[in-house]
C-alpha cells in the first residue's frame, strides 16, 4: 500500500496526462497481477469494482472523529489542516504519527474494506476503520481515507487508468475500454490484459453502462447548426434510467448507476416479456394516464428512494418508462451503430410486445384488462407503463420552436435534438445530443452558510447554502456552487471570513447579508431544507449587491412557482 500511496503522490505532482499514465503503467507492471488488479480499482477512487453493489457506508463525520482520536489533535488544529488541504485524507496524512510496525499491502486493505462493508452498524464499521488506520503508515492512511470518501483528488480519471493498463500489458486502449465497459471492473480488466485475453470480456448484465449526455443550446437556430439530420424528442421531467432485461429478470439503474428498481416495483413486469436480453435507455416519469402526459417532477419525487412503495402510492402516483434508445440487444452491443439503426432495433424489440406510437398526446383505454395509451392520428397504442418515446423531425428553427412550445405545453422541460448518424458514447457530452430548455424561474436568495470548495477551489469559500424569507425568518431552500467567476468567489471569500457567525470546520454560518439570484430547472417539496422545498439543479446567475437581504424572495413566491409548475 505504501508503494501505491507513493505512486499517487507522484501522480498528484504532475499535471501532464502522459506522465500520469506512465507512472501508473510502471506501477502496475511492478506488481503481481492480483495486486495490480486491486490497485487499479483503488486508483479509480473506488473501494470495489464498479459493477458491485457493495458499499462501505462510512460517513465523513465518523472518519473525522477517528482521525481526531488517533492523532490526538485538537478540533482547531484539525480544522486548520482541513482549511489548508480541503481534503480529509490529506488531513489524516498530516495529523497521524508514524510508527515502526506500520504498513499494509493493498490485498490487506481490500480485505478489510470488505469486512467494513459487511459490518453492521456504525460502531462496528468505525472499529474496523480505526484498526485499519492504526496499522497504516501516515501516507497509506492518507489514501485509504481518500478511497473511503470516493475521491483521490490526484487528477487521475478512470480513462487514464485504462490507458495505463493498455501501456502496461500491450493491449490497445480501445480493447481495454471495451472490456472495462462490458465488465464494469478495472480489476478484472487488468487480469485479462495481463494474460492477453481482453477479447474474452463479455457483457455483464445488471452492471449499468455509462449514460450518453447532452449539451445545452441557447436557441432553436443553434439546435440545427451542428448536424442536418436530427431526431427531436420531448425532454421529460423525470429521472434518467437504464433498464437491464435478462433471463426474465429486470433491473433499473439511475444516472449515478445506483439500482432504483425497488422504488418502481410495477415497472419490471412491463419489460419482463421482451423476447431477448436488452439494455434500454429512457426516462422514468410520473404519468397521468387519463391525459397521456408526464406529471411534474415534484410528483415523481415522492416515489424516489423508497424501499417500500404502498399500494396507495402505486395508485396515486403511477409511473411510466419512456424508452428512447437501446444499447444492447440479442447478445450484441449496438452502441457503435448510428442512432437511426438503433431506433430501428428498438422499434423491432418493442414490437414483440406490440409497442409503438407516434404523436404527442394520448388518452387511456382498456383492452383485455391491460391499460393502453392511444397516440397520434393512427390511434396506435402502447401498453401502459412502457412507452416508446415519440420522435419528431424539424428542418427549420420555426418548426423547432413550435415543437418546443408544444413540449412545454405538455408539461415537459423542452426538447432533445439528436444526430441520427451519432453512435452512443457513454459518459461523454458532445454535440451529437443537444438539449433545449428554459429556466422555470429565478429567485433572489440570501446566503446563510458557506463551505470550502474542492480541487482548484480548495482554499476559497465557493459552496453557498441559501434561504428565502418565511415571515421574519430565513429558511434554507438550496445550495449552489457554480455560476460565479474566480474573482467574485475570491471577493466573497474575504467577505464571508470577516462575517462568520459560527465556524464549524467544514461549514461556516455567516451573516445573512449577501443576496444571490439563482436559476433552477424545477422545484420539489422536500424535508431536506427547513423551507419544505428544494431547488433542482440550482445555479448562481449573479450577485445582487443592489438588493438588501430584506428584499430577497419569500416562501409565498416559492409556493407560487411550485403551484404553477405543478399545474403545468
Amino acid at each position: 500500500m505504501q508503494r501505491l500511496a507513493e505512486t499517487c503522490e507522484a501522480i498528484a505532482g504532475t499535471t501532464k496526462k502522459l506522465l500520469k499514465t506512465g507512472i501508473v503503467a510502471d506501477y502496475l507492471k511492478s506488481r503481481t497481477a492480483e495486486e495490480a488488479a486491486v490497485s487499479a480499482i483503488f486508483l479509480s477512487g473506488r473501494a470495489f469494482p464498479a459493477w458491485e453493489e457493495t458499499t462501505l457506508q462510512v460517513g465523513g463525520r465518523s472518519l473525522w472523529q477517528i482521525v481526531a482520536e488517533l492523532s490526538g489533535k485538537s478540533p482547531d488544529e484539525l480544522t486548520a489542516a482541513y482549511r489548508r488541504h480541503g481534503d480529509l485524507g490529506a488531513v489524516a496524512g498530516e495529523a497521524l504519527s508514524a510508527r515502526a510496525d506500520q504498513g499494509l499491502s493493498v490485498i490487506e486493505v481490500e480485505a478489510t474494506f470488505r469486512k467494513i462493508a459487511a459490518a453492521r452498524g456504525p460502531a462496528a464499521k468505525a472499529a474496523l476503520v480505526r484498526d485499519l488506520l492504526t496499522r497504516a503508515t501516515p501516507l497509506e492512511a492518507k489514501y485509504i481515507v481518500k478511497i473511503v470518501t470516493g475521491d483521490l483528488r490526484i487528477g487521475l480519471k478512470e480513462s487514464l487508468v485504462e490507458d495505463a493498463i493498455a501501456r502496461a500489458y500491450g493491449g490497445t486502449l480501445a480493447e481495454v475500454q471495451r472490456a472495462n465497459m462490458l465488465l464494469g471492473d478495472l480489476g478484472e480488466t487488468v487480469r485479462l490484459a495481463s494474460a492477453g485475453r481482453l477479447a474474452e470480456a463479455q457483457m455483464r448484465m445488471f452492471h449499468p453502462l455509462g449514460f450518453m449526455l447532452a449539451s445545452p443550446i441557447e436557441s432553436a437556430e443553434e439546435g440545427l447548426s451542428y448536424f442536418a439530420d436530427a431526431a427531436v424528442e420531448d425532454k421529460y421531467d423525470g429521472i434518467r434510467a437504464q433498464a437491464h432485461v435478462a433471463g426474465g429478470e429486470v433491473k433499473f439503474f439511475s444516472r449515478t448507476r445506483d439500482e432504483i428498481t425497488e422504488s418502481f416495483p410495477e415497472l419490471p413486469d412491463a419489460l419482463a416479456g421482451l423476447g431477448q436480453d436488452a439494455v434500454l435507455d429512457g426516462e422514468i416519469v410520473a404519468w397521468e394516464y387519463s391525459a397521456g402526459r408526464a406529471r411534474a417532477f415534484s410528483v415523481l419525487q415522492q416515489r424516489l428512494g423508497r424501499k417500500k412503495v404502498s399500494d396507495k402510492m402505486l395508485r396515486d402516483i403511477p409511473v411510466a418508462f419512456l424508452v428512447f434508445d437501446v444499447l444492447y440487444a440479442g447478445g450484441e452491443l449496438v452502441m457503435d451503430r448510428p442512432l437511426r439503426e438503433r431506433a430501428g432495433i428498438l422499434d423491432e424489440l418493442l414490437a414483440e410486445k406490440n409497442l409503438n406510437h407516434r404523436g404527442h398526446r394520448g388518452t387511456q383505454r382498456k383492452t383485455r384488462g391491460q391499460a393502453k395509451l392511444a397516440f397520434g392520428e393512427g390511434d396506435e397504442t402502447v401498453t401502459a407503463q412502457l412507452i416508446r418515446a415519440p420522435v419528431f423531425r424539424a428542418s427549420s428553427a420555426e418548426e423547432l420552436e413550435e415543437l418546443f412550445g408544444a413540449a412545454q405545453g405538455r408539461g415537459n422541460e423542452g426538447l432533445m435534438i439528436k444526430d441520427l448518424d451519432s453512435t452512443y458514447t457513454p459518459g461523454k457530452r458532445g454535440k451529437s445530443w443537444l438539449k433545449m430548455k428554459r429556466e422555470l424561474a429565478t429567485l433572489d436568495v440570501v446566503v446563510t452558510a458557506v463551505e470550502y470548495g474542492h480541487g482548484k477551489r480548495v482554499g476559497v469559500l465557493s459552496d453557498y447554502t441559501f434561504a428565502v424569507w418565511n415571515g421574519d425568518k430565513l429558511e434554507n431552500i438550496g445550495k449552489a456552487y457554480s455560476g460565479l467567476t474566480d474573482a467574485e468567489i475570491a471577493e466573497m471569500t474575504r467577505w464571508f471570513l470577516e462575517h462568520t457567525i459560527e465556524d464549524r470546520g467544514f461549514l461556516r454560518l455567516v451573516e445573512p447579508k449577501i443576496v444571490l439570484e439563482v436559476a433552477f430547472n424545477n422545484m420539489m417539496q422536500s424535508e431536506r431544507h427547513e423551507s419544505g422545498y428544494a431547488l433542482r439543479f440550482p445555479r448562481i446567475v449573479r450577485l445582487r449587491p443592489d438588493k438588501s437581504a430584506e428584499e430577497a424572495d419569500t416562501i409565498e413566491r416559492v409556493r407560487e412557482i411550485f403551484e404553477r409548475q405543478a399545474g403545468s
